[in-house]
């Protein structure tokens, strides 16, 4: 019987980290890593400036761990979150499986997704997340 890696019974809100670590854009370079270095994470989540008629703001992207190499490799003392920010911000549904969720990071070549539930961000998958998932998995 042949075995699968990352199944299609696991959903997304089954490896995510729930809860959602954010910064504005003009949030300096140096507070963002302040914020993954106390909270222990990869990514923040990047918000644009609530607007009247949108009280909890937009989502303006992901600044991943590569982003804050990349910013210090470039000697970029002067970065703020919205500068170094990876473009095109990739969302999952929490109910779409941990394939869909690999699928989208292959397509789009990125280590982190923002999770949704209907539009609101909910939490955030990783690929050590999807590892930890399909590696719990094949123990079970």
């Amino acid at each position: 019987m042949a075995t699968t890696i990352g199944s299609d019974r696991l959903t997304v809100a089954d490896a995510m980290h729930r809860g959602v670590v954010t910064c504005r854009p003009a949030t300096p370079l140096t507070k963002v890593a302040s914020m993954m270095a106390g909270h222990r994470i990869h990514s923040v989540v990047v918000w644009s400036e609530p607007e009247e008629s949108d009280e909890e703001g937009t989502l303006w992207g992901v600044v991943s761990d590569l982003d804050l190499a990349r910013a210090i490799a470039a000697d970029r003392a002067d970065a703020t979150a919205g500068s170094v920010t990876s473009t095109g911000t990739v969302t999952v549904d929490q109910n779409e499986s941990l394939r869909r969720a690999a699928e989208l990071m292959v397509e789009h070549a990125v280590a982190h997704l923002v999770v949704v539930k209907g539009e609101r961000p909910v939490g955030v998958i990783s690929t050590l997340d999807l590892a930890r998932a399909v590696a719990d998995e094949r123990t079970r």
